[in-house]
């Protein structure tokens, strides 16, 4: 797919202004990942800013014994703050981005993003919104830890994923959501079997088929 400005337009519609969307096409670089990559990791120094074209690519964040946690997801037309405060404060990366499905991503020159805050209004209303939209779900995974026992964590881990992917069936192992979720995957089978008995989802091999929609599986516990 060739980067144009319709491109832009449609992906990033708050950036409305024709000379930001021009240079967009032209200093940046469109590619295609698969499922399964790795975008950033840990340590990296980020030079580059991600944008979102299509796809979905899962955050994480890595605790000093080594145990990952999932943070949220990124879609078409988002961007990651933390790429942004890393890159602006010339610090390594402090997170793990991994598709979740073939993506397309634009990368943006460290010096562009720089340039373009005070030169483009609709850039700077573009990177702030983002900030504001990734803090509150990191406000939102941390209230999932400190407040919502372990199955309603698990529901809206589900739920969150579904969403992102666009459908109900996740191709996912048990120990894959024990690792994103820091729990033990005896504990996350444990529960996934209960879920099943409720008919809430159905289990497959390396597989869970979502039997809700991701809004009425998040508040199943609420009713």
């Amino acid at each position: 797919m060739e980067l144009t400005t319709h491109l832009i337009r449609k992906s990033f519609p708050l950036l409305t202004e024709l000379e930001l969307q021009n240079e967009i096409v032209e200093c940046s670089t469109l590619r295609a990942f698969d499922a399964n990559e790795t975008l950033m990791d840990y340590g990296d120094y980020i030079r580059y800013v991600p944008l979102m074209i299509e796809g979905s690519i899962k955050v994480l964040r890595q605790s000093d014994d080594g145990n990952e946690l999932f943070l949220y997801y990124l879609n078409g037309g988002d961007t990651c703050a933390m790429a942004f405060t890393c890159c602006m404060m010339r610090r390594k990366s402090e997170i793990r981005t991994i598709t979740e499905e073939p993506s397309q991503v634009i990368f943006i020159p460290l010096q562009k993003m720089e340039d373009w805050m005070g030169q483009y209004r609709s850039w700077r209303e573009f990177v702030m919104t983002s900030y504001n939209n990734r803090f509150e779900e990191l406000f939102s995974a941390l209230d999932n830890i400190a407040f919502l026992k372990m199955d309603e964590r698990l529901l809206r881990y589900l739920a969150s994923k579904s969403r992102s992917l666009g459908q109900k069936m996740l191709n996912t192992t048990h120990q894959e959501i024990a690792r994103e979720l820091n729990a033990s995957r005896e504990a996350v089978s444990r529960l996934l079997k209960k879920l099943e008995r409720k008919e809430l989802l159905r289990l497959g091999r390396n597989k869970i088929e979502l039997l809700l929609e991701p809004e009425a599986l998040e508040n199943w516990n609420r009713e």
